[in-house]
């Protein structure tokens, strides 16, 4: 290995602080260019994880799962004569629709809402559904 002159710093000591900006410099570039849509889907993402939560797009069919992310649409929609209310809670990976049996409104229970939900996961016509969930609103939108 060569040696130094006396008084000079080895290269290496100025890398981490190259490296730093230049990831900083990539992640500003890359957030420019990225849509609005795919900023929203990372920030979903990331806090997901802070909750603890399971991504959608990794839950299994009969598993219990616990997801968070927000709610994009909630309607009203009949199912064999009795109410239930749905809603598609959006993490920034995947979608899962979530219903409440028997009920016609919850409050708090709004598109928009950030939510947590844990149930058991099953497919239903090819969509992942997670009937009467628990659930805990979150700050934030």
């Amino acid at each position: 290995m060569d040696e130094l002159p006396a008084g000079s710093a080895p290269e290496t000591s100025r890398w981490p602080a190259a490296d730093r900006e230049q990831r900083g410099l990539r992640r500003f570039i890359r957030r420019l260019a990225s849509s609005r849509a795919e900023l929203e889907a990372e920030d979903l993402q990331k806090s997901s994880d802070k909750e603890g939560a399971t991504p959608i797009a990794v839950c299994g069919e009969r598993k219990r799962a616990c997801v968070a992310g927000t709610l994009r649409t909630v309607t009203l929609r009949p199912r064999g004569g009795a109410p239930a209310l749905e809603a598609e809670l959006y993490d920034g990976s995947d979608v899962i629709n979530l219903i409440w049996l028997g009920r016609r409104k919850i409050a708090g229970i709004d598109p928009g809402r950030r939510l947590r939900a844990e149930g058991l996961v099953s497919l239903q016509d090819g969509r992942k559904v997670m009937f009467n969930p628990k659930y805990e609103l979150r700050c934030g939108a």
